[in-house]
């Protein structure tokens, strides 16, 4: 994930364009060629701006994506109860992660970049439309005029008849729904014909804090497990090879949050970008999610100490990911600061107050039978299935799996 595919963030070699100009001689000694050879060097001015823009944009999917599962943990269907994430679940990911992007590194060598990247483009065209949809939901629930009637739909389609009959898709959609999907259509066009960085950032921020509204961990020890598996990972396929920053620079796809470092220089049109990868934000986020309930006796004094102090720890560990990646002009792997932090500074508050046993212990938030723990203990459905009120096909598998194994950032 070389720093951003679980994210992390690359330096981009540009700038306001300074010009070199070099004299070439022939072997008869006489000037044959004026060159000039352009280089983008970025403003101190377009470098903070871009990486503090970074930093807020992993912060909003985080911070948002835990508020919307805990009103979705107030939800009492059981069909929203998620597939909880188990530590053989988390030990058994970065091996997976690492078939699926030597996988992919293997493919570009193979056959030709361009028909690969228009294949996935059109596969995260309808993710990202079904992704934005659902995001959008709720703040059109919140401003759609009352005055305009909703009807109500459903797409159903069977398979079999009679006793063997078989739903495959149920889905229930409204009007609000209805025109979320073309807002988001439009934006998915959009990306596609133009590929702009606002298209993709929209489409990036739909997939990560829907990974974190959807993605949760049974207990602390299983986010340990996953937060080092991937710390391993990242720093092997960063420093041990070329395949991250290979796959990265070749895979054209909305799996990363970009910003201009020439905005100033070249507004909207800006080309030089840095880089963040979504698994840098999702597999901590959802760290950050359980530490909203790390031990039951926390919980029983309402406070959400862990949270803010893990939230804390992200914003710590990625500044200093970007302060080694600035400093030493090489891309690095977020985790691999990241993982110290959000595991760390948890540690060390749970010492203080007496409840590193409890932090680790084998709890599962909805085994807790009170209000207060059991609107945590409850997510959006992590199978495949459509949930009435979004119209958005909710797949918690499959935004694991594609959001966490590619490259993060590259220069």
């Amino acid at each position: 994930m070389a720093d951003v595919d679980q994210g992390s963030v690359l330096p981009s070699e540009t700038s306001p364009l300074i010009l070199d100009g070099l004299n070439s001689t022939d072997s008869n000694g006489t000037d044959a060629v004026n060159a000039t050879v352009a280089k983008f060097v970025a403003t101190p001015e377009g470098t903070a701006l871009a990486y503090g823009s970074l930093v807020f944009m992993a912060l909003l999917p985080i911070f948002f994506g835990a508020l919307r599962s805990v009103n979705c943990g107030k939800s009492k269907n059981s069909s929203d109860m998620p597939e909880t994430i188990t530590g053989r679940d988390a030990a058994r990911f970065p091996i997976i992660a690492s078939c699926t992007l030597f996988g992919l590194y293997l493919f570009f060598k193979i056959f030709s970049q361009e028909y690969i990247n228009l294949l996935l483009s059109m596969y995260f065209f309808v993710l990202g439309i079904l992704a934005l949809s659902h995001t959008m939901s709720p703040f059109m629930n919140r401003i759609f005029p009352a005055n305009i009637p909703i009807k109500q739909y459903q797409l159903l389609f069977t398979q079999g008849s009679g006793e063997t009959k078989e739903e495959i898709v149920n889905y229930e959609f409204d009007t609000k729904d209805m025109i979320c999907l073309v807002i988001s259509t439009v934006v998915g066009v959009w990306y596609i014909l133009k590929k702009h960085w606002i298209a993709n950032n929209l489409f990036g921020l739909a997939f990560a804090l829907n990974g974190v509204e959807l993605l949760h961990l049974n207990n602390v020890s299983t986010g340990c497990i996953l937060l080092g598996g991937l710390f391993v990972y990242d720093v092997f396929w960063v420093f041990g090879t070329n395949v991250m920053v290979t796959v990265a620079k070749s895979f054209e796809a909305p799996i990363k949050l970009v910003f201009p470092q020439d905005l100033f220089e070249k507004g909207l049109g800006a080309n030089q970008f840095a880089m963040l990868g979504l698994g840098d934000i999702v597999i901590p986020g959802n760290c950050l999610m359980f530490s909203l309930y790390p031990a039951p006796s926390s919980l029983k004094k309402n406070t959400r100490t862990y949270f803010y102090t893990s939230f804390l720890a992200y914003i710590f560990g990625l500044g200093m990911t970007i302060w080694v990646m600035h400093t030493f002009k090489h891309a690095q792997p977020a985790l691999l600061y990241l993982v110290p932090a959000c595991i760390g500074f948890p540690v060390v508050v749970a010492l203080l107050k007496g409840e590193l046993t409890e932090m680790f212990s084998d709890y599962l938030p909805d085994q807790d039978p009170s209000p207060s723990v059991a609107q945590f203990g409850r997510a959006a459905s992590s199978r495949k299935s459509f949930k009435k009120g979004h119209g958005v096909l909710r797949d918690h598998q499959c935004c694991r799996n594609v959001l966490v194994p590619f490259p993060r950032s590259v220069p």
